[in-house]
């Protein structure tokens, strides 16, 4: 039996792109053949994602194997707040683990055009197995803020850094969009299990390890106590893992410090204070 894939709606971007420029350029040489060879590649990627159907029970087996590794599961989770409740969510590398598994999706972030110190950008994931995509269409000014003034970015490097960053957490909701919802959350329990299981480490070593590891974001042992509501010595496995979530919210950038723990003005001052006297790198010459 043989399909045919010469009609299929294929997306390139390119669709976008021209809807968001004011005229309509005369298309190049160049372009033509770009635009081709990238229907001509996606189709061949369709064709194969179709002559090699996903096998679901495999694919979940998978997915749920990877979860049972410390190393993932220790980052698989991130929490933030929402009406006054804490919510947590899969994060971009759990949304990658399980776009892997699944098999015949493809992800990935596209700089769309540049102009006036900004990028347009999509994010986007595509089954190509169903030709389902989710994408998601954003812009990314050139600014790195900064709580002394923003900074405009030049170098591609740091234009780069910035816009992929701004990009992963639009990549991990178009990812979530196409994986089944219970395939997701049997992911997020497995992952809660192998942090309870723990690796093996004692438990004061764990916690002895999360203090240090808050302690980069100006988090003391004694707000992490204030948010607990006893010393960290009586913490038990699933506040820790509560806690990991929120670490990782606040170092994906997903949620602050503030959102999470009380911040008394003695402590904001005292930041303020040693951020003035810490010395340049002139100054240490």
């Amino acid at each position: 039996m043989t399909e045919e894939f010469g009609s299929v709606q294929v997306f390139t971007g390119q669709e976008i792109a021209q809807a968001n420029q004011s005229q309509v350029t005369a298309p190049t040489v160049a372009g033509n053949i770009e635009q081709s060879r990238a229907v001509a590649e996606a189709q061949a990627a369709m064709v194969v994602a179709r002559m090699n159907p996903r096998d679901e029970i495999k694919a979940y087996n998978r997915i749920i194997q990877s979860c049972k590794r410390q190393s993932l599961a220790e980052r698989a989770v991130y929490a933030y707040k929402r009406g006054g409740q804490h919510v947590t969510g899969p994060s971009i590398r759990l949304a990658e683990v399980l776009a892997r598994n699944w098999g015949n999706l493809t992800y990935g972030i596209r700089e769309l055009n540049r102009k006036n110190g900004s990028s347009e950008m999509e994010a986007y994931a595509w089954d190509l197995e169903t030709n389902t995509k989710v994408s998601r269409a954003f812009t990314v000014k050139h600014i790195r803020e900064k709580r002394e003034g923003n900074v405009d970015l030049r170098s591609e490097r740091d234009i780069y850094e910035l816009t992929a960053n701004q990009g992963q957490r639009r990549v991990r909701a178009c990812i979530l969009e196409l994986i089944p919802g219970d395939i997701v959350e049997a992911a997020e329990e497995q992952c809660k299990k192998t942090l309870e299981a723990g690796d093996g480490t004692p438990m004061e070593d764990r916690i002895r390890k999360m203090v240090s590891a808050f302690s980069d974001f100006g988090v003391t042992q004694e707000m992490i106590e204030d948010f607990l509501g006893h010393k960290v010595t009586g913490m038990v496995p699933q506040q820790l893992i509560r806690l990991k979530e929120i670490y990782r919210s606040i170092k994906d950038g997903v949620g602050s410090r503030e959102e999470f723990f009380r911040v008394t003005q003695q402590q904001s001052r005292g930041e303020d204070k040693s951020a003035e006297e810490k010395p340049t790198k002139k100054q240490q010459k």
